[in-house]
């Protein structure tokens, strides 16, 4: 069986490029397609893949600056050749579900999320600092990508949901029935010792972009002179440091292994944004530690309250300040959180997209058979 990935874009790296290296584990020796790559800010795994881009990667600083290029990406993914595959596997956020595929190849789809900018505008743009211009204009042309937007989804034969709201936001917008299988967490990136003590500090580790809400966990800890530190970089960073009290300390991109000793030794991660899923309450739980989270979306399935994290209900400084001012870590069992995560371990979620795709391909030959037995009668 000849297959093929498809992921949207590959200039940043987060949790729907960690589900993109697991899925190609289960088929190593697919190709990649995309609209851009920047080996240099992805995990070096990609590296050894046979990437393949669209037009786009010869645009002037499309790698860094990718958003204004936004009219370009439907084009982009649609003119990708992926004639000759039996499956082509996408991971989509925006737009690459919208890839053009034979009749004969099925086409699934792991989706983590419908288009969030487009479908959640007005809460986009609130945060975003957008010119005249561009807030002029965009109204126009977010009205036309949603037209696409549902129009390619019917490209799809079967959807995956990396949660139960992605879920309910497919059948929303797309009229389509999902499965859900959360997406994994690499667990054995994660020492674990029960025994480690936690040091004096909440942690953060993002993409600083504004939807991501760190401003919240910024203004909290500043109020309550707690250590934060926040690791990651983005284009919110510049705003965000201007609101950082002296408790607050920006240690940008750091190495993995960097990144896992502040994992281990953190008090709790504050997790304040709205995710679809979110893997990263999850390596925080796979190093044994709790977390602070928003009680909304992809939280809800990935933290169990008073076990392995904590929820503030408002997505108000005043009510993550309520939850921070109560917390106390030696109410949470490291072995606990832990095992926790190793439910949404690697392994698990290969087997799961495995049996998923297995029955699909063996329902539609099944189909086949039936076809041809009813043609010949």
């Amino acid at each position: 069986m000849k297959v093929a990935l498809v992921h949207d874009y590959l200039n940043q790296m987060g949790g729907a490029e960690r589900v993109v290296l697991a899925l190609h584990e289960i088929f190593p020796d697919a190709p990649l397609y995309t609209s851009i790559y920047d080996p240099d800010r992805v995990d070096p795994a990609f590296r050894k893949m046979d990437i393949r881009t669209s037009f786009m990667q010869k645009l002037p600083w499309v790698t860094k600056h990718h958003q204004p290029y936004l009219p370009l990406y439907p084009f982009a993914m649609e003119k990708l050749d992926l004639r000759g595959y039996d499956l082509v596997l996408s991971s989509s956020s925006a737009f690459g579900k919208g890839v053009i595929t034979r009749p004969e190849t099925m086409h699934i789809c792991y989706c983590h999320t419908p288009m969030r900018w487009c479908w959640n505008y007005d809460e986009y743009i609130e945060r975003e600092q957008l010119g005249k211009v561009a807030r002029g204009v965009l109204p126009f042309l977010i009205t036309g990508l949603r037209m696409w937007d549902q129009t390619s989804a019917m490209r799809v034969d079967h959807f995956i949901a990396n949660s139960p709201t992605i879920a309910e936001r497919i059948r929303k917008y797309y009229r389509r029935e999902s499965v859900v299988i959360p997406p994994p967490v690499e667990a054995s990136r994660f020492p674990f010792d029960p025994q480690t003590q936690p040091e004096s500090y909440f942690l953060v580790v993002s993409r600083l972009a504004p939807y991501k809400r760190i401003d919240l966990a910024i203004e909290a800890c500043n109020r309550l002179r707690l250590p934060l530190i926040i690791i990651g970089g983005g284009r919110d960073e510049e705003r965000l440091r201007r609101l950082a009290g002296p408790t607050i300390h920006f240690l940008g991109r750091l190495p993995d292994s960097e990144v896992i000793h502040y994992f281990r030794h953190c008090r709790a991660l504050l997790f304040p944004g709205e995710e679809d899923f979110g893997i990263t309450p999850l390596e925080a739980q796979a190093a044994g530690r709790p977390v602070i989270a928003y009680g909304a979306g992809g939280a809800l399935a990935s933290i169990v309250e008073g076990v392995t994290g904590l929820f503030f209900r408002e997505q108000t400084v005043e009510s993550l300040v309520e939850v921070l001012e109560q917390f106390d870590e030696r109410q949470f069992q490291p072995e606990a959180i832990r095992n926790h995560a190793l439910e949404f371990d690697t392994p698990r979620f290969q087997r799961r997209v495995q049996q998923f795709i297995e029955a699909k391909i063996q329902a539609a030959k099944s189909g086949e058979s039936s076809r041809s037995s009813s043609d010949v009668l």
